[in-house]
């Protein structure tokens, strides 16, 4: 539904009705990784740990910010910059900000952004070309960039899952992508347990959270209190060391546990299991991408808030006096008309196919490429569809569609 919360709310399959494919449960709860090595930082003492990152090399400090209705990475300084008692409320199509009367500085569970546009820039340069006499040949330049060090505070489990599926694509191929690998090494991760998902995650049914378990230099887990802060990497080992905190005491631990349990009961969305590919593949041809397709508006704000998808676009930019040119990449999406164009024609003309497209690639054809389905559960696509499509929904009711033999 639109964001103003008018308009008819896609229809959910009855969860009953529908059959499940391949290890289908929510995952038990986790324990987080709270071993004799965890801390505790007192909440009053909490701008300890961003004056730790400045001194161990980190002078750019990113953290969540409520801004403009939504929260946001951007630099901080200060512990209390960042959102205390702030929530979140997530449903499809809508997201909205309240506020608390609480000292809680990680009670929400994502806004728009991951840590896509940190690794993999939404428009950059590539490489230039300048002619600098009319008899020259061009000379040829490529792009160097040098990126700042920077530590990340308030990352979430689904987020790093992304994270690891994007460093698969760029940097783990036979052509490593450089400007992704210069990025990802600045940065210093600082996860966040979740303890309060929207009502859009489903996350554990993908196994991707809300604990955090890879990925991370360092990991808080929220208490009225303080946190609790343990480490994932050799950085935020000797960083956690230079601290000298004292230990977390046996009533902490058990409280981050409970929490994290409780995030893990509250998802009441999930996918009908986490190897779709042939279930999908076997119904390439449903009637269901039609209906679908019918309310799709092929935006593209699914891919654009999408952790994981990575389409992009090169173009040539040349300058007016012709004597210079640049050769840039920016983010597209298998949305765009253009997308699919080939030769003289587009090889998906409608949203139905489109859809589909997404819907497939991101579900099974990921498993042959990546070895899992591109999903993570964040409910970013759920939430920031101007219609409200629910991916989960939709994935139901396509299983939940008789497979009709195909003509020879």
């Amino acid at each position: 539904m639109p964001r103003d919360g008018t308009g008819p709310a896609p229809v959910i399959p009855n969860p009953i009705q529908i059959k499940y494919y391949g290890n289908s449960s929510a995952p038990a709860c986790y324990a987080p990784d709270m071993d004799s090595e965890t801390r505790f930082l007192p909440r009053t003492d909490a701008d300890q740990l961003l004056e730790r990152l400045r001194v161990s090399g980190f002078p750019r400090i990113l953290g969540p910010v409520a801004r403009d209705g939504s929260l946001v990475f951007s630099p901080i300084h200060q512990w209390s910059q960042l959102p205390a008692g702030i929530r979140d409320m997530q449903t499809p199509g809508t997201y909205r900000l309240h506020r608390h009367a609480d000292p809680l500085c990680f009670a929400w569970a994502n806004g728009p952004q991951a840590l896509k546009p940190l690794t993999f820039a939404g428009r950059e340069l590539l490489w230039r070309a300048e002619r600098h006499h009319e008899t020259a040949a061009p000379v040829f330049e490529h792009a160097e960039d040098t990126p700042e060090p920077t530590a990340v505070l308030g990352i979430r489990a689904c987020d790093l899952a992304a994270l690891a599926l994007q460093e698969k694509h760029f940097t783990h191929g036979r052509f490593p992508d450089p400007f992704f690998g210069r990025r990802r090494r600045s940065l210093f991760l600082i996860a966040v347990h979740c303890s309060h998902p929207a009502s859009t995650c489903f996350c554990a049914s993908t196994g991707d959270g809300p604990t955090v378990t890879r990925g991370h230099d360092l990991v808080l887990a929220e208490l009225d209190e303080g946190y609790l802060i343990s480490a994932g990497s050799r950085g935020g080992r000797r960083l956690l060391k230079d601290m000298a905190l004292p230990p977390a005491t046996a009533a902490q631990v058990q409280w981050a546990e409970r929490a994290s349990a409780r995030a893990t009961a509250a998802q009441m969305r999930h996918l009908p299991g986490r190897h779709l590919k042939q279930p999908i593949h076997d119904r390439l041809e449903a009637r269901h991408w039609s209906r679908v397709g019918e309310r799709c508006l092929s935006c593209g704000n699914c891919t654009a808030v999408c952790p994981t998808c990575f389409c992009h676009m090169e173009l040539d930019e040349p300058a007016l006096s012709g004597h210079r040119t640049e050769h840039l990449r920016q983010w597209s999406s298998c949305f765009n008309a253009e997308h699919s164009y080939m030769g003289h024609f587009l090889v998906r003309s409608d949203t139905r196919l489109r859809y589909r497209q997404w819907l497939t690639h991101k579900l099974a054809g990921w498993h042959e490429q990546y070895g899992r389905s591109g999903c993570v559960g964040c409910g970013r696509c759920i939430t920031w569809c101007p219609v409200g499509i629910d991916i989960t929904a939709e994935v139901a009711a396509l299983l939940a569609e008789e497979i009709h033999a195909q003509p020879s």
